[in-house]
């Protein structure tokens, strides 16, 4: 398997330009997704879906904008692997997280496991579609497109481990100006998805970004309960076949 690379997205400096958007849309041919005019910000497209795999979310707070391009989290622990019945979702070389679309049926079973609300159906076609971290790109050795367009590198692409480091010194330097609000999320492998290829720093808390402060991967709980199943199926049968025989004798 290759390296593994990923995301660091720094919100600090994310202008909420959308060249992320239209590079993700144009690279990848995903369709218009309305353009909706909601009257409350600039964000006319609204969260993450089948047809926005980047989604440039603004946040108006007294004297400031937030701007973060948010993006599949790409985890390390991925409960829509865990689900897929076809096998349309896969894990790359890359160590990133794809959907086959010629492969998924639309079951949408990925679309409740994913702690993120990342994953999405079409209604034209009822597949699910997400972020592939431009895996058609970098099988030929070129970054992303939304990474590749980011006029300010907000959005920074390479492999993980780099990753993490220049997002800890970056969290640093932003302490030492004073910007104490700044923190690193969904870069720690301990966290409840085992760590994830794209991961932020914010402004403030992951909910004013509409993002879960606590994320867990939501098949954690599949092995135990499993267990429980069986063993209470071999209890049954143990009892089904224990009233049997004292009925024959």
């Amino acid at each position: 398997m290759a390296e593994r690379v990923g995301f660091f997205t720094d919100t600090s400096i994310c202008i909420g330009c959308k060249a992320c958007e239209v590079a993700c849309k144009e690279w990848n041919d995903v369709p218009d997704d309305g353009f909706v005019f909601r009257a409350t910000s600039y964000d006319n497209t609204g969260a993450l879906g089948a047809s926005t795999w980047r989604h440039v979310a603004f946040v108006e707070q007294d004297g400031r904008w937030l701007m973060m391009s948010d993006v599949c989290k790409h985890c390390t622990h991925a409960a829509c692997l865990d689900v897929c019945p076809t096998g349309a979702l896969f894990r790359t070389e890359f160590d990133t997280v794809v959907v086959q679309s010629d492969v998924c049926n639309g079951c949408g079973y990925c679309v409740p496991a994913c702690p993120y609300g990342v994953i999405d159906r079409r209604q034209d076609d009822g597949r699910a579609w997400k972020c592939t971290l431009c895996y058609d790109r970098l099988r030929g050795g070129m970054e992303p497109a939304c990474a590749k367009a980011c006029p300010t590198k907000s959005i920074q692409f390479g492999p993980l481990d780099e990753l993490r480091e220049r997002a800890e010194a970056r969290v640093e330097r932003l302490h030492a100006e004073g910007v104490t609000e700044a923190r690193l999320y969904g870069e720690s492998p301990d966290n409840g998805v085992g760590g994830t290829g794209a991961f932020f720093l914010l402004l403030d808390e992951p909910e004013t970004y509409g993002l879960p402060p606590d994320p867990v991967v939501t098949t954690r709980d599949l092995p135990a309960m499993w267990r429980w199943a069986g063993g209470a199926a071999l209890a049954l049968a143990a009892g089904v076949a224990a009233c049997f025989v004292r009925t024959r004798t």
